[in-house]
């Protein structure tokens, strides 16, 4: 009986120092986890509002933008290019088979 009762407190005090750990540093482990449960969200709004900043169409812009991250839960950095950061950004595509990411 004495086993079971510190087994089950070792048990506590671990799942606590693990949680303890989480909340200490949440940023360690990024948006680009694959496999997590629940998958970390990235702030569209931001990302998209930095992707698009320079844009000459940025509402057209801020809408694909918006719609392949709310799909992807990933921008690729910088204001143009940088694909193979997000492939799944990259990969979508319009009816008319062209880039649909901006």
């Amino acid at each position: 009986m004495g086993i079971l009762k510190a087994l089950v407190a070792s048990l506590l005090v671990s799942l606590f120092l693990f949680q303890l750990a989480q909340a200490l540093h949440p940023n360690q482990l990024d948006a680009t986890r694959v496999g997590t449960y629940p998958p970390l969200k990235i702030d569209c709004g931001k990302a998209c509002e930095a992707r698009c900043m320079l844009s000459k169409r940025p509402n057209l812009c801020h809408r694909a933008c918006g719609t392949c991250c709310g799909r992807c839960n990933c921008v690729p950095p910088g204001t143009s290019g940088n694909y193979e950061s997000c492939a799944c950004y990259a990969q979508m595509t319009t009816r008319g088979n062209k880039k649909k990411c901006p």
